[in-house]
């Protein structure tokens, strides 16, 4: 399976439903991979990307901290593939290991890990978004409405 390299553009909540998305883009490349959130993976997610460390540690960084406890590192985090509208993920364990898990929450344990998130061709190819350089504006708009929200507006 051929993967590419993808980067966490930011969550927003698409209106008028009201369901958090997390925006990726892959890198080098044109294509967008939006992916559908629940409430509380897509404030993980932005806590993670605007390094906001909370008072205790939320299942994600209890994941992290567990890996480092037993000395586990991930590898990579692989957005394998979209079936019946569900997207899959799987997280890859230095060693060889692979954990079946929701692409939302091996977004929020990669940015909390540093690991690398790669996208299968597949899936960029079935579900992604072409965005031709000359709509740039469009994610640079996307991108002012996420310097303007906080984690704490995706909290009910």
């Amino acid at each position: 399976m051929d993967f590419h390299a993808i980067d966490v553009v930011g969550v927003r909540v698409e209106m008028p439903s009201n369901q958090p998305i997390v925006l990726l883009k892959e890198i080098g490349g044109v294509r967008y991979l939006p992916i559908w959130v629940g409430a509380v993976e897509a404030t993980a997610i932005a806590f993670a990307q605007q390094g906001v460390e909370p008072p205790r540690p939320l299942t994600h960084d209890l994941i992290k901290d567990l890996l480092t406890a037993i000395g586990a590192e991930i590898d990579s985090i692989h957005l394998t593939d979209i079936k019946d509208g569900i997207f899959y993920a799987a997280i890859n364990l230095k060693g060889g290991v692979k954990v079946s898990a929701r692409p939302s929450d091996a977004i929020a344990i990669a940015l909390r890990t540093g690991a690398p998130i790669l996208a299968s061709e597949e899936l960029l190819t079935e579900a992604g978004i072409e965005i031709p350089d000359q709509a740039e504006d469009e994610v640079e708009k996307f991108k002012e409405f996420l310097d303007q929200i906080n984690p704490e507006d995706f909290l009910s």
